[in-house]
């Protein structure tokens, strides 16, 4: 029911209770008027005239007297009797004006004070009001307007932050090929490449790790625009344990990658060129952090096939492991040491994205830690 319809219900009200009370007034006049009518008057004045002739004058005073207090009396209450409906329309004009401010006057108050205040920039405050107010859908649409502008703000906020962080990651990412390039590059000016067979493994590497930085600076340029959720993957069934084998060469820069495999394939869904960031970015990180023996296995637990990264270094600190994979976050252990803090964030975004579980777990024996274990788990493809 909007406005309107309830000032003109609370008006044909009080119009009824006015008219009701006139009607009941000028019935009670009528009936006053009945009781001091003239003929009653005149008997009384008859009845005090004989009492004046037998010589009664106290009594005919005394009843002179009462006769003029009751036409005194009843004069004086039928005025009275009309200030019933005065003062029922002195009430309702009250009442509209007291429904009306309510309605319709403060609301616009309140609303043009809101207006000031998004017109500021401040879309934090909400604009409480009841929908059944003059004001009321209005407002509630103005403030659900305010609702999307904020949520406008806040998306654009966090699209440029994905799009700085995307741009962040793939610089991360480019570094470590260009890291392999230069490492087999300075090999081969030393002479390293003895034979030829070594010397094609190496070209073959830096060509490799050439395409690799070439398809890296695509999604830069690609997702330059976008944010982290656009960035493509594409999984493909794959043969993990080829898989890892075709990419040892690559991993292996400072000879000290060990790869385990189990005697049967096992096949996971993967996206290969994702899945190799995953394992060049712990590799990478393993090499700045904790140099030295590298172990790769894949092992097969509850339904799951696990590709296991561990090295043998100090590990990260216990309180630091909740947020290890957080977007340029570094443990307590590192300072000093050249970092984005974006390795395990890359590691784990794109493991999720490939519906694959990471876990990250410091290797303990007895109560020296001996090392990190960074767990990517698959479901098994048959």
């Amino acid at each position: 029911m909007n406005v309107k319809r309830r000032i003109a219900g609370i008006t044909i009200l009080f119009l009824v209770l006015i008219i009701v009370s006139t009607i009941v007034v000028w019935i009670v006049d009528s009936v006053s008027r009945k009781q001091v009518n003239e003929s009653d008057i005149v008997v009384e004045i008859n009845a005090i005239e004989h009492q004046i002739s037998n010589g009664e004058t106290d009594e005919a005073i005394e009843n002179l007297d009462n006769l003029a207090n009751n036409v005194d009396v009843n004069s004086k209450s039928i005025p009275k009797l009309y200030l019933v409906p005065l003062g029922l329309a002195v009430i309702y004009v009250l009442v509209i004006f007291t429904y009306i401010y309510k309605s319709i006057l403060k609301p616009f108050e309140k609303l043009h004070d809101f207006a000031a205040q998004v017109a500021a920039g401040d879309l934090d405050i909400p604009l409480k009001q009841e929908r059944g107010l003059y004001f009321g859908e209005f407002t509630w649409a103005f403030d659900n307007m305010r609702r999307e502008i904020k949520k406008a703000r806040d998306s654009e906020k966090e699209a440029i932050e994905n799009n700085k962080t995307v741009i962040a990651t793939l610089s991360h990412d480019i570094k470590t090929p260009i890291s392999s390039i230069r490492s087999y590059s300075e090999a081969l000016e030393a002479n390293l490449d003895k034979t030829p067979e070594k010397r094609s493994k190496y070209l073959n590497t830096i060509i490799n790790k050439c395409d690799e930085v070439a398809k890296l600076t695509d999604d830069l340029f690609i997702h330059s625009v976008s944010d982290m959720g656009k960035m493509s993957v594409n999984c493909v069934k794959i043969n993990l344990n080829q898989f890892i084998k075709s990419i040892h060469d690559s991993l292996n820069t400072f000879n000290n990658v060990n790869v385990h495999l189990p005697d049967e394939d096992v096949s996971v869904n993967a996206d290969p060129e994702r899945l190799m960031q995953i394992c060049e970015n712990i590799v990478g990180n393993t090499n700045k952090y904790a140099p030295g023996r590298i172990d790769i296995s894949i092992t097969s637990t509850n339904g799951k096939t696990n590709l296991v990264i561990r090295d043998y270094g100090s590990g990260i600190p216990e309180e630091n492991l909740p947020f290890i994979t957080q977007k340029f976050y570094r443990g307590n252990n590192v300072e000093g040491i050249q970092g984005s803090g974006l390795g395990l964030y890359i590691v784990s975004y794109l493991s999720s994205r490939m519906n694959a579980e990471l876990s990250i777990d410091n290797v303990y024996e007895g109560d020296k830690c001996q090392g990190l274990s960074i767990t990517i788990s698959f479901d098994i493809v048959d």
